[in-house]
């Protein structure tokens, strides 16, 4: 497959990249910053340079031509405020489903979190109350779309050694969960189209990844 990965280089995609290549699909990173390419080169993607806080929409369906997949794993990060929240973890999500679409690249996997698709609680801060507003926002926006999309929401990300083995259901309790298992779940996805059409929630646990992602293909039953 060759699949296209917008926040190419961020902490998960850079992960994704490199299972991807071992398993000899082509990703393509998408970086806003020029002095991030050598980086993404390294993990074996190739690069296309655009912000897509930025760029004209008419021109965003071509960096997308002959793609299989796209995956939305960008973010406005820690100590953006609230406007990036929305520019980047709303705006730059919906405008990167509708160049798929134009692009006719029906395969989409957005990177949303746990806390999506609810009010944020009264204690959060207001740094993170308009993430989850962006990403509950950019989720709902998916979901009016016609493409095939799926939308996991991982727990609290660490940087510990992925374990291989997590929880992934329609709903799961709060927890953590290693960056190495978000990046393999997402490979396990993209080669998995009868998780077209759900949203997961995904901590650590139990289930090897591989198993963990042929059962919920069972959930649309």
């Amino acid at each position: 497959m060759r699949i296209v990965i917008a926040g190419g280089h961020g902490q998960i995609a850079r992960r994704l990249t490199r299972l991807l290549v071992a398993r000899g699909d082509t990703p393509i990173a998408i970086v806003r910053n020029p002095e991030h390419i050598p980086d993404v080169r390294s993990d074996g993607a190739g690069a296309v340079l655009i912000d897509l806080e930025k760029v004209d929409p008419g021109a965003l369906p071509g960096a997308l031509s002959g793609a299989d997949a796209v995956v939305f794993a960008a973010g406005a990060g820690p100590g953006s405020g609230a406007a990036r929240k929305d520019t980047v973890d709303r705006a730059a999500a919906a405008a990167l489903a509708d160049a798929a679409s134009h692009a006719g690249v029906h395969r989409y996997i957005l990177v949303s979190s746990m806390g999506a698709g609810e009010e944020p609680p009264e204690d959060a801060s207001e740094a993170f109350a308009a993430y989850l507003r962006a990403k509950t926002a950019s989720e709902r926006y998916l979901a009016g779309h016609e493409l095939d999309w799926t939308i996991l929401r991982p727990g609290r990300l660490t940087d510990e050694p992925g374990t291989g083995r997590v929880r992934l259901d329609t709903e799961a309790p709060p927890g953590s969960v290693p960056r190495d298992d978000v990046a393999a779940v997402i490979a396990a996805l993209l080669h998995e189209p009868l998780s077209s059409g759900l949203t997961l929630e995904l901590v650590s646990g139990d289930v090897p990844i591989e198993a963990a992602v042929a059962a919920v293909t069972e959930l649309e039953d």
